[in-house]
């Protein structure tokens, strides 16, 4: 079974607050996006490796890749796996990802999008993600950085 540290959702995926303070509060060694866009965008890895911590490798894998790969990983490989929206996430889990538990970052407003706290803006699609992940025995919970309380993961559904 892969060594999967934690899987959070940002929509910014690798950027300096995952590079540092939950990339080093996880301890992960590699940090896995999937995101089927960004697999195929050479130069949005580049700005993204500029960001993630020396000594972590990253992977920018299709949520297609990561589902058919991810129970190839070896067990020195902490996983810390970074999706862009929920129903990515979702996608991994029915695809038989092994992810326990979702930390919901960063989810920007956009049209369509309610605020439900700080950082975090969902539509309809997104809450029913939530919803099924919840149903498949997924933890969630809102956190924007390590040192801060939980939000009330309630708030998602209201």
């Amino acid at each position: 079974m892969p060594n999967i540290l934690l899987t959070r959702i940002d929509n910014r995926l690798i950027h300096g607050q995952v590079a540092t303070q939950w990339n080093n509060y996880v301890g992960s060694n590699l940090i896995l996006v999937a995101n089927d866009k960004v697999a195929a965008d050479k130069m949005r890895q580049g700005l993204m490796d500029m960001a993630a911590p020396n000594g972590v490798d990253t992977r920018y894998f299709t949520l297609e890749k990561t589902i058919n790969v991810i129970h190839k990983a070896a067990d020195r490989q902490k996983i810390f796996i970074i999706c862009e929206t929920p129903q990515d996430v979702l996608t991994l889990v029915e695809g038989g990802v092994p992810i326990k538990k979702v930390n919901i970052g960063n989810m920007h407003m956009s049209e369509g999008k309610r605020q439900v706290v700080g950082v975090v803006s969902v539509d309809d699609a997104d809450v029913e993600a939530f919803r099924k992940l919840r149903e498949l025995g997924v933890e969630l919970e809102i956190q924007k950085v390590p040192g801060e309380p939980k939000e009330n993961i309630e708030k998602l559904f209201q």
